[in-house]
């Protein structure tokens, strides 16, 4: 949730781009890497873009294809902000005050607005499981991340990142 708000934010104080083609978000680029306390010798993807990821696998050097145990897309995400309600005189919540037939009863408290922000991308994340720890261990740097993004029916682009760097070892 924390990644959201801040994805929210960067968007927000990035602004609108001319027209033309989509201009790609900040921080587009897909992210690689063992999260820690996470399932040992597993590399979590994550992605932001105007596609959904359809396929991941780790490329060996011989290459050798391990697909993504799994892939979640999340389109659109929103996050939904409902201010606190304060109760006292000088709160700046609205109090009914006997206007008109449908008026609130003196001293019960309007609820407050709600603001809604809607990520306007997908957010995506995969999970893949290194099949020879050990191998990934001594060889990392040519390994690599295949990335297929797509909308059906037919827009859909691969891309390749680089495999992240093992965490170090246990004691």
């Amino acid at each position: 949730m924390r990644i959201l708000a801040g994805l929210l934010i960067v968007l927000a104080l990035t602004g609108c781009s001319g027209a033309g083609s989509p201009a790609g978000l900040p921080g587009d680029q897909p992210r690689a890497g063992f999260p820690a306390g996470g399932i040992a010798n597993q590399i979590e993807v994550s992605a932001v873009d105007r596609l959904a990821l359809r396929s991941a696998a780790l490329v060996a050097p011989d290459g050798r294809a391990t697909p993504a145990l799994s892939i979640t897309a999340n389109p659109a995400p929103t996050q939904t902000v409902s201010p606190q309600l304060w109760s006292g005189a000088n709160s700046g919540a609205l109090v009914g005050s006997g206007i008109g037939a449908n008026a609130l009863s003196p001293g019960i408290v309007a609820p407050a607005a709600q603001t809604q922000t809607r990520l306007l991308a997908v957010v995506s994340t995969a999970s893949i499981a290194v099949p020879d720890p050990v191998a990934y261990r001594r060889g990392w740097r040519k390994y690599h991340i295949r990335l297929t993004f797509g909308a059906p029916p037919g827009e859909f682009e691969t891309r390749e990142i680089p495999a992240p760097e093992p965490p170090p070892p246990g004691p």
